[in-house]
């Protein structure tokens, strides 16, 4: 059943300001122009902040693959992401990937450009959600389709890695192009 309370009733007093329609409709736009201007965010898109860099990616992909006679996955051949992935070895096991498929790598990674490494996992194999990793590593991996125990190359535009922001802790430049050598070890979904 119901009870119900008894709340005191509030009682509000009218003010009568001295504003007329004129003044309130400029008052309710200029708070309205506030509002849109403030609401406006820095865009960090690395896209959208160099707008040239994405095609500069492409061009300095596209000769690499061609001069060193690369076989690209038909999947990233054309892809407007700029990434490329190479399968090296397909690997036995017949794969699925999603994003949150854990999956467990050991890698090297390089910038294509001067072929200098910047990560290597050696002897130690880290495992992580593929939802998690550098947005060229999802859409190499899962475009790439190499199965478990196989091994995939990645370029990756900087777009699709670090974008134009430098990192000075791995010796990589800003506008970097990544160049991974990618061994899947395990994969879990």
């Amino acid at each position: 059943m119901l009870k119900f309370v008894n709340l005191p009733v509030l009682f509000f007093k009218k003010v009568n300001l001295p504003i007329n329609n004129k003044v309130m409709n400029r008052l309710l736009v200029f708070c309205c122009c506030v509002m849109l201007f403030t609401a406006c965010k820095k865009v960090s898109d690395p896209a959208v902040i160099n707008s040239n860099q994405k095609q500069i990616d492409d061009d300095i992909i596209d000769q690499y693959i061609r001069e060193n006679n690369l076989k690209v996955v038909a999947a990233t051949a054309n892809d407007t992401s700029g990434v490329k992935a190479i399968v090296i070895k397909q690997g036995q096991v017949n794969t699925l990937y999603s994003l949150s498929s854990s999956v467990t790598v050991g890698y090297t990674g390089k910038q294509l450009t001067s072929g200098k490494i910047f990560a290597q996992t050696d002897s130690i194999h880290p495992s992580f959600k593929l939802g998690e990793a550098l947005s060229g590593w999802k859409i190499g991996i899962l475009k790439g389709q190499v199965n478990k125990g196989g091994i995939i190359r990645l370029i990756i535009p900087s777009r699709h890695g670090y974008g134009p922001y430098a990192q000075p802790g791995l010796g990589l430049p800003a506008n970097a192009i990544l160049d991974f050598t990618i061994e899947i070890f395990d994969v879990t979904n």
